[in-house]
Parts: structure tokens; C-alpha cells; sequence
């Protein structure tokens, strides 16, 4: 046999391995169940319907990264003396993360939206305005970019600041919500609905519990006798993508790391300090030689370099794909604006971890449910009633073990969602009610110290840092309801199912 003739053989069989793993089958019987041998999607065996030929879909503005083990923490000396980012082993899930940070042109769209729905509620929109105070400074002429750099479209394209932890969670359940619904007019299950208002507009909850019907253009079909006209979509049919969200800080220190552009075989070539190789600030690439890999401060004084020259370019931050992506495909991982991501604040985390996906600041909830187990009639802005897990409850689940909660260990007893009952019963309402109410509760319990449940981890450097603060390793903390003028954030979402790239 010629070697031509080997090498097509070997190519069509690869072509042909490729078409059968990108085929999903559930059950690993494919229409037919192994533990029963009822058949699937069959009305004359019961109608029990599977998806069995799923296909991930990846959000907008998502890259997928692959997860794997790495040695999260410091990579360099600790400057800080802090000690609260000693090395340590661990292992990330894959997951999605946005390409670039959120943009002041989509913070805009969320405004919008806002606006135009919840019309019987204005201070909605006047919670989710960013604070555009954060650019006054006391000793330097910023006021222009109060007005202009949130609104002006010379400003689209970079990334909002002024944001708070808080605002930035909310924004991520809306964007679920939005893509969400785009996917199902998209698919033509829902009509686009312009008209909604208040507590009649799509939330993925609520559409899923049944709470928000829309406007029907077509039902999925039905294999059950008693539902002629068909039903709505569920979340088995994998249609609705999982949640918009933070990052958790190890997915988010993963990623800018960017290893799987320095690994062979499971073999490490190079263990980095940025999200680049080597240990300089400037790109080594002979096209490129010199300018600088990122937005940051060089010394005293130098925002952007000398007229005629200017390396980094942005004396404030600058567009979202400015620079050169890492290895995953990920602008700005560092400078140009630190991050928010999802964990609270602990100087020593790395004491008390889990090995997989380490992670503080799970606050465990459930639906609220009336007596006869149906859902809750939802609140006044559309969106399902949660509430705190009861310790009678938690008593009764091992995984709700009181020991498992943030302000356990630390304290700290103050619940880590309520301050007081009139804050408890807006609970539910948290996304559109929160700011200067949190921060006023928070000085009313004398609170003095930012080791509290409501400190949040960001990282990352910003235009206005020094090179230390560009390594992933690094991390600082602020207050959730606080905002400044060099903190954004992008969102991330689970990647279900299979985690290799080469299988979705």
C-alpha cells in the first residue's frame, strides 16, 4: 500500500472519528433506555422524552476554557507582605469566560432596558447607573470624564468602571435572561415581545417554573396523550444556556494564566508571571518589539509614554481589545482595569479550600414554595422568591452543614445577606435594591474591619497600577457596594458536560 493511499485512509478515518464524537447520546443507548429497555421519545412507551443528539452552544461574547490543574497563587515575591496568595495546587472545571470586559456600550443597553421596562419603578434604573463620580479627584482636572466617558460614543468600546460587585452580579442574571430569550425567539417558540412591563418580562426562572408564558408562536411538540397542543420548553431540552455569572477567583487566575499555551504531554514548559511568557513587560516579538504587553503605569508620572512614542497608549483604560490576547483568546487579562470575581475576601483561603473549584462564599437558598409545593407568585419585578436555607433544614442535609457557611468559621454571625427585616424582606429583590442602602446598614452594625462577608476579591492591574499588580497571582479586596474608576469585571458560565475541547 502506497503511503498516499495510507495517509487518505488515515484521514477519512479521522474525519469519521471526529463526526461520531461531536454526536451526544444520552443513556449511552442512544433511543433506548439501558436500565429498562423502555425507548425514548416514544408515545407507545410512555412518551419519556431525552435529548439525545445534544450540542453545546456558546453564549454571546463566551471563549471556552479548558479546565485542568495548576498552581494557583503567588509567582513572584510577595511585595505586600500579605501572605495571602501562598502557591497551592488546584483543579478548574471547564468553563466560558467573555472574550473582553463589559463594555460601556452594553452597560448602556442594560440601562435601556431597564428604563423601558420597569416603568412603574425608576429607582431600579437609578440603582444600576454606575457611579461616574468615581473620576473626581480633588487635585487633578478629571471632570470631563464624569459626563463624557460612560456616554460618549467615543467610549463604547471600553470597558465601565464605576461599578460595584453588586451591580455587576445583577448585570450577569439580566444578561442570562436577555440571551435566553433571544434564543427562543430565535428558535420561534416566543414571539419578540417588546411591550413587557414590570413583572410581566421573560425571566429564565420564572419561564421555567411556569410563571411567564409570553407570547406563544409554537410550542415544542408533545409525546404525552394529555397535551395535545404541545408544551413550552424546559430546561432538559437544552435549549436555555446555564447562568451568566462572576468568575470564581481560581477560574478567573486560570485563565489569565493562559498554561495551555505552555504545556506538552502534561509537561509544563515555562510556568508564567503575566498572562505572557517571560518575565518582561514589553513584547519580545520582532514586529512588535518593545511596545508594551499591557495598559499600566511604568513610573512615577507615566500613564502613556512620550508624545511621537506612546507605548501603551491609554492614560486611562483603554478599548477592550487593545494589546494582544493570551493563549486563550482573552483580552486585557491584565492592566487596563482590575476585575471583579465571585469569592469573598479571606487573607489565608488557602487554608480552608476545596482541592476542585475552591471557592468562598456560598449562601445556600431555595425557592419559596406555598403550602401545596407549588412556586410562589413572583415579586413585583418578575423574578422568583429564594430565601435562606433554615438551620432545621440544613440539620438535615449534609451538604447544608453549618460549617459550610462564609461567616461560620470566620466570627462573623451577621447573616451574610441580612442586615435587618426590612433589608430581609427585599431579599428577593437584591438585584435592583442595593448601594448606598447596604453600605448605610453596614455603618449603622459598626462595622470597623474589611474582613466581613461582604468584602469581595478583584484582581488583575489596571491603568492606573504599577507591573506587580499584572500578575494573575496577585489579589486585593474591596467593599461590594463600592466602585472606583479602575475596577470592571466580565462574566463567565459553566460549561456542561464534556470538558476536553477536542469533544464539544
Amino acid at each position: 500500500m502506497s503511503l498516499k493511499y495510507k495517509l487518505l485512509l488515515f484521514a477519512f478515518a479521522g474525519i469519521l472519528g471526529l463526526t461520531s464524537c461531536g454526536k451526544k447520546s444520552s443513556g449511552g443507548g442512544g433511543n433506548e433506555s439501558t436500565t429498562t429497555g423502555w425507548s425514548y421519545n416514544d408515545p407507545n412507551s410512555g412518551g419519556f422524552e431525552v435529548v439525545t443528539d445534544y450540542q453545546p452552544t456558546t453564549g454571546p461574547g463566551l471563549v471556552f476554557i479548558e479546565g485542568g490543574t495548576f498552581i494557583m497563587g503567588r509567582v513572584e515575591q510577595d511585595l505586600m507582605y500579605d501572605w495571602n496568595s501562598v502557591p497551592r495546587r488546584v483543579t478548574v472545571a471547564s468553563f466560558y469566560m467573555d472574550e473582553t470586559e463589559v463594555k460601556n456600550v452594553d452597560w448602556r443597553e442594560y440601562l435601556y432596558w431597564l428604563r423601558r421596562v420597569y416603568s412603574s419603578y425608576p429607582q431600579v434604573y437609578r440603582k444600576a447607573r454606575p457611579d461616574t463620580l468615581v473620576w473626581r479627584t480633588p487635585l487633578g482636572y478629571n471632570e470631563p470624564f464624569v459626563s463624557n466617558y460612560l456616554r460618549h460614543p467615543a467610549y463604547n468600546e471600553y470597558p465601565v468602571v464605576g461599578v460595584s460587585w453588586l451591580q455587576a452580579s445583577d448585570y450577569c442574571l439580566w444578561r442570562t435572561d436577555r440571551v435566553n430569550e433571544m434564543l427562543l425567539v430565535n428558535d420561534g417558540i416566543l414571539e419578540l415581545e417588546l411591550n413587557q412591563k414590570d413583572d410581566d418580562n421573560f425571566n429564565t426562572d420564572a419561564y421555567l417554573a411556569t410563571q411567564y408564558t409570553g407570547t406563544v408562536k409554537k410550542n415544542l411538540p408533545s409525546l404525552k396523550p394529555d397535551q395535545p397542543e404541545g408544551r413550552q420548553v424546559t430546561f432538559e431540552d437544552g435549549i436555555l444556556l446555564p447562568k451568566y455569572r462572576l468568575p470564581l477567583e481560581a477560574e478567573w487566575e486560570f485563565a489569565a494564566l493562559g498554561l495551555i499555551g505552555n504545556t506538552y504531554e502534561e509537561r509544563m514548559v515555562e510556568r508564567k508571571i503575566y498572562p505572557w511568557n517571560g518575565h518582561n513587560v514589553r513584547n519580545p516579538d520582532m514586529k512588535s518589539r518593545g511596545q508594551m504587553m499591557a495598559n499600566f503605569v511604568r513610573s512615577r508620572g507615566d500613564y502613556m509614554g512620550t508624545a511621537g512614542a506612546l507605548n501603551d497608549n491609554n492614560p486611562i483604560p483603554g478599548e477592550v481589545k487593545s494589546y494582544w490576547p493570551n493563549d486563550y483568546g482573552l483580552y486585557c487579562m491584565a492592566g487596563n482595569v482590575n476585575e471583579w470575581v465571585l469569592d469573598v475576601y479571606r487573607p489565608l483561603s488557602f487554608e480552608d479550600m476545596d482541592e476542585f473549584r475552591p471557592y468562598r462564599g456560598n449562601v445556600f437558598k431555595t425557592v419559596v414554595t406555598n403550602d401545596d409545593g407549588t412556586y410562589a407568585k413572583k415579586d413585583s419585578l418578575g423574578r422568583l422568591k429564594y430565601r435562606d436555607v433554615t438551620e432545621e433544614e440544613a440539620a438535615t442535609r449534609r451538604n447544608y452543614n453549618k460549617s459550610y457557611y462564609i461567616n461560620y468559621k470566620d466570627g462573623d454571625l451577621a447573616s451574610s445577606t441580612n442586615f435587618n427585616e426590612e433589608s430581609r424582606e427585599n431579599s428577593s429583590n437584591r438585584m435592583y435594591f442595593q448601594g448606598e442602602t447596604k453600605r448605610q446598614d453596614r455603618a449603622n452594625e459598626g462595622m470597623t474591619s474589611l474582613i466581613n462577608d461582604h468584602v469581595r476579591v478583584y484582581k488583575g492591574g489596571s491603568w492606573k497600577d504599577r507591573a506587580y499588580w499584572l500578575s494573575p497571582g496577585t489579589r486585593r479586596f474591596l467593599d461590594e457596594a463600592s466602585s472606583t474608576n479602575d475596577l470592571g469585571f466580565r462574566c463567565a458560565m459553566e460549561a456542561v458536560g464534556k470538558q476536553s475541547i477536542k469533544d464539544r
